[in-house]
């Protein structure tokens, strides 16, 4: 059982978690990886393949910007993965978690430093969680489309930060996150 999120250090949009346990042990699939190492048509084919009901079980969980805002992005990104879990349904055995432990999830679970490049189960939910978060940026985009969500998914692009110095933020910006907390300051006049 893999656990993962998407969107930790995004500048916009809310922070998704999924989770994956597969059907049987030891399966392998091609071209499984880590989501940022692998292009966006790759990751769309292996999220059809991981979530058709045949591969194996998923939850997707996600924190809203209230709650990033309100505790932080760690418990927010907690907060998801625990809502993923809860999602997932029951299952038995160990939950890997990619990256440090995660004091907010509580749940019993090993961290795993770089797990999304070694433990398929933490790939495989790395690539929903993403392909998640980005289609959920694609409907704000089109809500938005200054910013450039559709390309950026929310992420500090040079063209993003241009669009908040001009814009300043919208409605799913992180305003306590640096650049976008400073976005907020009115411009001065020329």
């Amino acid at each position: 059982m893999g656990v993962d999120e998407a969107g930790r250090g995004a500048l916009a949009g809310p922070v998704v978690a999924a989770a994956f346990l597969f059907s049987k042990k030891g399966t392998e699939i091609e071209g499984l990886d880590d989501s940022k190492k692998i292009t966006p048509k790759r990751r769309e084919l292996l999220f059809e393949r991981l979530t058709d009901g045949k591969t194996g079980k998923w939850g997707v969980g996600e924190a809203s910007l209230e709650e990033i805002e309100r505790h932080n992005i760690l418990v927010a990104s907690q907060m998801a993965m625990g809502r993923a879990l809860q999602a997932l349904g029951e299952f038995s055995g160990v939950v890997l978690v990619d990256g440090l432990p995660a004091k907010h999830l509580r749940r019993e679970h090993v961290a795993v430093v770089g797990g999304d490049g070694i433990c398929p189960s933490i790939a495989a939910a790395s690539i929903v969680a993403k392909v998640s978060r980005d289609r959920t940026l694609l409907r704000f985009g089109q809500l938005y489309p200054m910013y450039g969500f559709s390309r950026n998914r929310g992420y500090g692009t040079a063209e993003h930060l241009r669009a908040l110095r001009d814009h300043g933020p919208c409605p799913i910006h992180r305003r306590s996150f640096l650049p976008v907390g400073s976005a907020a300051v009115p411009r001065m006049a020329k």
